[in-house]
């Protein structure tokens, strides 16, 4: 049978118009140079792609909706999922059914109906599937923990071109491995997550002047020591570049912008906000009360597409040798661009999910990642190279999902207990590219 001729969304060849915007992505470096893309519909247009190409020992590989990209694909089938973007709330059980393609601001809008919200990210045009298999490190994570934890159940494709409905009951160690490293074992139709009873929330941004960041990182260090599990938090670091897209007060700066969601009220959000507040001068304040579909205004992350590589270290602990590194090899001096970023961490994400699952170094206290686009040169991966290496001796290991680029995989390939074997039992001939 012509498994291509029975599909029934669109199908591109090389030369075919429209092939190359439907493999961009939101990541351009690296993109994929699949011989057939499938803009698959359903879950059997999805099976009768893989079944193609394996029937032709040809690889494949997903097209991402969020940040990342895996393993660039030459050749083979690419599956694009963006047209299986359905969502389905069940209030009662508090629970949404979400498409393979579907965005985070989808899910929330749908949820919010409901007096709910998904452990969504902090961009809400991210493709909740992709974000949910790395892990998640979401708006809400020390409150409610990792999005992965919330996984009820996964539909996925095999490499046999077999649909499975994979729970912690039928399936318990693929159900655990996808739950945190599930790129690469397959293509996942939909899944089903827990959701959480928050409609509103205190959140907002700080942002501060460059000769203040130090400052603002020791004082931030002292803050998240004992934090209350309400308040979510994160500095993001950058140089804005001298051009008219940027706010006349941000043009040309180095600068801070702490991100801060509180589940509490507005007045103890007020509290504990305060001593941040108060230990270095503010260029800006938006904090307050907004709805939860809104929390993507916290970060208001950059929605143009662009190329890029990055890389992270979760850390056991914040030694001030952490953030002087950072300064210095990643901050305003740095040859090239880079964004730095650091996330408190602890909370609910310290705690032992009621499934097992594979998210690793539950234990780490704070995310420390560094972004850079990518310039034709070495430099970018020499410099997060060199960061990586000076935070070493605080580095419990890394999260997937803030690995971006060739490099960052090859330098710190996925080493999860489990997820071997299973690539072996479910994938023998390595169709799907990790």
């Amino acid at each position: 049978m012509n498994e291509i001729a029975q599909i029934n969304g669109p199908v591109w060849r090389s030369d075919d118009e429209g092939y190359r915007a439907e493999v961009g992505g939101y990541q351009l470096a690296h993109p994929h140079r699949p011989d057939v893309v499938v803009g698959a519909t359903s879950p059997q247009d999805v099976a009768r792609a893989v079944r193609h190409a394996a029937d032709r020992g040809l690889p494949v590989a997903v097209q991402t909706s969020g940040h990342g990209r895996g393993t660039p694909l030459e050749g083979g089938v690419l599956i694009s999922t963006r047209r299986m973007a359905g969502v389905r709330v069940d209030p009662v059980a508090r629970t949404a059914r979400v498409e393979a393609g579907t965005r985070w601001t989808q899910v929330a809008e749908a949820a919010a109906a409901h007096g709910l919200a998904p452990l969504s990210g902090s961009s809400p045009a991210v493709g909740a599937v992709g974000y949910t298999l790395g892990g998640g490190i979401g708006v809400l994570a020390r409150t409610f923990g990792w999005a992965s934890d919330r996984v009820r159940s996964v539909d996925l494709v095999t490499a046999d071109g077999q649909q499975r409905h994979v729970t912690a009951a039928a399936d318990p160690e693929l159900f655990r491995v996808l739950r945190g490293a599930g790129a690469g074992l397959g293509v996942v139709t939909a899944m089903e997550v827990g959701l959480v009873p928050v409609g509103r929330l205190f959140g907002g941004a700080l942002l501060v002047d460059g000769p203040h960041v130090p400052a603002l990182l020791d004082a931030y260090r002292e803050w998240t020591a004992d934090l209350s599990h309400d308040v979510t938090s994160s500095i993001t670091m950058l140089p804005f570049p001298d051009v008219a897209a940027v706010p006349d007060h941000l043009r040309g700066r180095y600068a801070a912008k702490v991100h801060i969601a509180c589940t509490g009220s507005v007045a103890e959000g007020e509290r504990l906000v305060a001593p941040l507040r108060a230990a270095v001068p503010l260029l800006a304040d938006t904090l307050g009360e907004l709805p939860y579909t809104a929390a993507g205004t916290i970060f208001d992350d950059p929605t143009e597409p662009h190329a890029y590589t990055g890389t992270n270290a979760m850390l056991h602990a914040l030694d001030p040798a952490v953030l002087h590194a950072a300064l210095d090899v990643a901050g305003p001096d740095a040859p090239v661009m880079c964004v730095l970023g650091l996330r408190h961490l602890g909370g609910a994400l310290a705690r032992p999910p009621a499934v097992p699952d594979a998210v690793a170094h539950r234990d780490a206290a704070y995310l420390l990642s560094v972004l850079s686009l990518v310039d034709g040169t070495e430099v970018p991966g020499r410099l997060h190279g060199e960061l990586m290496q000076r935070v070493a001796p605080w580095t419990a290991g890394d999260t997937p999902n803030f690995r971006f680029g060739a490099q960052a995989a090859r330098d710190r390939p996925l080493d999860v207990p489990g997820r071997a074997a299973l690539v072996a039992e479910l994938d023998p001939k390595g169709l799907f590219l990790p």
